[in-house]
C-alpha cells in the first residue's frame, strides 16, 4: 500500500501539530499543579496558624487569595475561634484576620499565634464579667471583633508593643493573665491583669 506525497505531508502534519498540542499541555499543567505539588505558596496569599488554647486544636488557613477571602477558609476559622464553652460558631471579622495577620508577621510567629479567646457568646460573657472586672459588659468578642493572643517564644510584651505600633484598634495588656488583647474597635489602650 503507498501513499502519495500529498497525503504523507497532510497525515505527517496532523501528527506533528498533535504531538506539538500534547508537548504544551503538560507544561501548562505542569506549571498549575507544581506549586501544590511543592509546597510553594502564592504570593498573594494570607494565611494564619493558630493554637486554640482552650480546644486545643490548630488550624492553618489561607483566608485571603489574591484580593478576596476565601469562604470556605473563612468558615473553617470561624469554627476554629468559637466559644468553647457554648459551642455556638459566629463570623469572625475579616479586619481582625488581618490584623493578626500582620501582627504575626511583625513578630515573626513561626509557630503561629495561641488564641485563648476569639468568639464569646453573650451567655458566656455574662457569666465571665460577673467572675473578673476585666470582662467588658459590651465586649467586642461578642461581635468576633477582639481576640486574646499570645505567641509562643516571644516576649509578650514584645507582642503588645507591635499591636500598638499596628494602631488597627484596641490593644490591652494582661501579662499577670499571660495574654495580648486586640480588637477593630476604636483605637485606645489599657493595662490589665
Amino acid at each position: 500500500m503507498s501513499m502519495s506525497r500529498r497525503a504523507f505531508i497532510s497525515a505527517s502534519t496532523g501528527l506533528m501539530v498533535a504531538a506539538g498540542a500534547s508537548s504544551f499541555a503538560i507544561p501548562a499543567f505542569a506549571k498549575v499543579a507544581a506549586p501544590s505539588l511543592i509546597g510553594i505558596k502564592q504570593t498573594n496569599c494570607r494565611t494564619l496558624v493558630v493554637q486554640c488554647v482552650r480546644s486545643g486544636e490548630r488550624l492553618t488557613a489561607d483566608y485571603w487569595v489574591e484580593g478576596r477571602y476565601v469562604d470556605d477558609e473563612m468558615a473553617r476559622i470561624n469554627k476554629a475561634l468559637r466559644d468553647v464553652r457554648t459551642g455556638e460558631v459566629h463570623a469572625i471579622d475579616p479586619k481582625l484576620l488581618d490584623l493578626v495577620h500582620r501582627l504575626g508577621r511583625d513578630v515573626d510567629a513561626r509557630s503561629g499565634i495561641q488564641v485563648i479567646s476569639g468568639y464569646r457568646s453573650p451567655a458566656t460573657n455574662a457569666m465571665l464579667n460577673k467572675k473578673s472586672s476585666g470582662v467588658a459588659v459590651k465586649s467586642l468578642h461578642m461581635k468576633g471583633q477582639a481576640m486574646d493572643l499570645l505567641v509562643q517564644g516571644r516576649p509578650l510584651k514584645q507582642v503588645h508593643e507591635a499591636a500598638l505600633k499596628l494602631g488597627l484598634g484596641g490593644v490591652g495588656f494582661y501579662p499577670k493573665s499571660n495574654f495580648v488583647h486586640v480588637d477593630t474597635g476604636r483605637v485606645r489602650r489599657w493595662a490589665g491583669s
